[in-house]
């Protein structure tokens, strides 16, 4: 299952606080507001929160919250997803990109293997 996504980075320039909470984790907006310009950063996320939906969506499932869907960086600072919904067992897999006006995400899913059932 795919799913991908582009916004105007405009879109989330000088929007006020209660406007990123309804959307971005707190880990999100920390990270975003540590930018210089956090504006290309929201929009990547926003962006990749709505791929994966829309991957999501495509599986079938539907009864997830934008927030329940976050964006992280690993060590060396390659995009990941998070679904905090404990319900969820899929692996997304997630790139990011932006510009001066555009920002795009791309997310596929793969289920989830258990470690209990693989046999490797």
């Amino acid at each position: 299952m795919i799913g991908v996504d582009i916004e105007n980075i405009s879109r989330f320039k000088d929007k006020e606080c209660a406007f990123y909470e309804r959307i971005f984790t707190k880990s999100e907006i920390e990270y975003c507001e540590s930018k210089r310009n956090p504006a290309p950063h929201y929009a990547a996320r926003f962006c990749a929160k709505e791929a994966v939906f829309k991957a999501l969506s495509s599986a079938g499932i539907g009864n997830i919250l934008i927030t329940q869907i976050e964006v992280y960086n690993d060590k060396n600072g390659s995009p990941h997803v998070r679904l905090l919904n404990p319900d969820m067992k899929y692996k997304v897999h997630i790139s990011l990109s932006h510009d001066k006006e555009k920002a795009i995400a791309f997310a596929m899913l793969s289920h989830e293997v258990s470690r209990e059932n693989n046999n490797v």
